[in-house]
């Protein structure tokens, strides 16, 4: 026997849409009458099975074990302070699990305060998704307030995002003048989350700029390598011939400036009262370059195994800051070296792939 109970029949209230239960005897016996009442703001009763609550929400579970006065008195459960049509839509949600984008549209803020005050988590993680979709201008200050007292982190930092980068729209907004002069807690916690957003932003900005620097430090140690070792265009070794390329070289974007500079160092007269500020850059270049050889007894750079000798026999305790750049550059290098690798994989297995789909497509 199947017995339907259709809650749209109550009178009064044509707007509202209720649960739909279809039940039978031989799989929910327990189910098959209602045996509760939800009492809302309006005055509507909306016949409830207490089973369905009690497995939905622990809250509403305590409500209905809490002792009576009267045995006899009937089950009624308050929930008061939003709409009919929000309850009818949170009671449907603790039958059928699902919630429709109607409901959603018209009585989001109010089924997310009623899922986290009756604990009902599933509605609660449907409800931050639907709101956070549905962000504007306008309603982004009332959520958030809404967010921040219900406990939705995720949906409290998405308000809190869009309020920081729409920030002149937003002060112009009746939500944030009733929040400067009811709540300037939050106020501030906006304001802070800006200052903390734009010093990330700067900091990022930063690290940025200083990794760059980094990676062209060590890309200028390759060449440095590079033109000692092997010769570039009318740079080398002495016992290396200049090459016939007279072009710029394709291995390093430094490389034709360090060239320069090798040779400006070669032949400048001021260096030697240290009066020359691309002699000095030289010098560091050549110093960074003999921090980071591994190879000095063999190593080609001029001034390499001299510089390994000094900072051997001097080791000073305040050059802290030169080790710091020594390991920041060695950081850099193998950065750059292990994303290189990753990038030449991607693209073999890209290739290999592409050779397979050909060989296997047939005409």
């Amino acid at each position: 026997m199947e017995v339907c109970y259709n809650a749209n029949t109550i009178a009064g209230h044509p707007d509202v849409h209720s649960p739909v239960t279809t039940l039978t005897k031989e799989n929910a016996p327990a189910f098959y009458e209602p045996d509760v009442q939800i009492l809302t703001s309006g005055g509507l009763r909306i016949p409830v099975h207490a089973s369905i609550l009690v497995s939905a929400s622990p809250v509403l579970e305590n409500i209905i074990d809490r002792p009576r006065k009267h045995r006899s008195s009937e089950k009624v459960i308050p929930i008061l302070g939003v709409p009919c049509g929000a309850v009818s839509s949170f009671v449907g949600f603790l039958y059928t699990s699902r919630c429709t984008e109607e409901e959603m549209e018209k009585y989001g803020i109010h089924l997310l305060a009623l899922s986290h005050v009756y604990s009902v988590p599933q509605l609660k993680q449907r409800c931050t998704k639907g709101l956070g979709e549905r962000l504007t201008i306008d309603n982004v200050v009332d959520v958030l307030q809404l967010a921040r007292l219900c406990d939705a982190p995720d949906l409290y930092l998405r308000c809190m995002k869009l309020a920081a980068s729409r920030f002149k729209a937003v002060e112009k907004t009746e939500g944030w003048k009733f929040l400067q002069d009811h709540d300037p807690w939050l106020e501030l916690q906006i304001l802070q989350f800006m200052d903390e957003a734009e010093s990330r932003i700067k900091r990022t900005r930063r690290r940025r700029q200083e990794q760059g620097l980094y990676l062209q430090l060590s890309e200028a140690m390759e060449c440095l390598e590079h033109i000692c070792t092997e010769g570039c265009t009318s740079v080398g070794p002495y016992e290396v011939g200049p090459t016939k390329n007279r072009g710029p070289c394709s291995k390093f974007a430094t490389c034709q400036g360090l060239q320069l500079l090798i040779r400006h160092f070669a032949t400048c007269k001021k260096r030697v009262n240290g009066g020359c500020l691309r002699c000095k850059r030289m010098w560091q270049l050549l110093r960074l370059h003999s921090s980071m050889c591994e190879q000095s007894d063999s190593c080609r750079v001029p001034l390499c195994r001299q510089f390994k000798l000094k900072a051997q026999l001097e080791k000073k305790g305040d050059d802290g800051r030169w080790r710091l750049l020594v390991k920041k550059v060695v950081s850099a290098k193998t950065i750059s070296s292990l994303s290189q690798q990753k990038r030449k994989r991607m693209e073999e297995s890209r290739g290999t792939m592409g050779d397979y789909s050909i060989r296997s497509f047939k005409l």
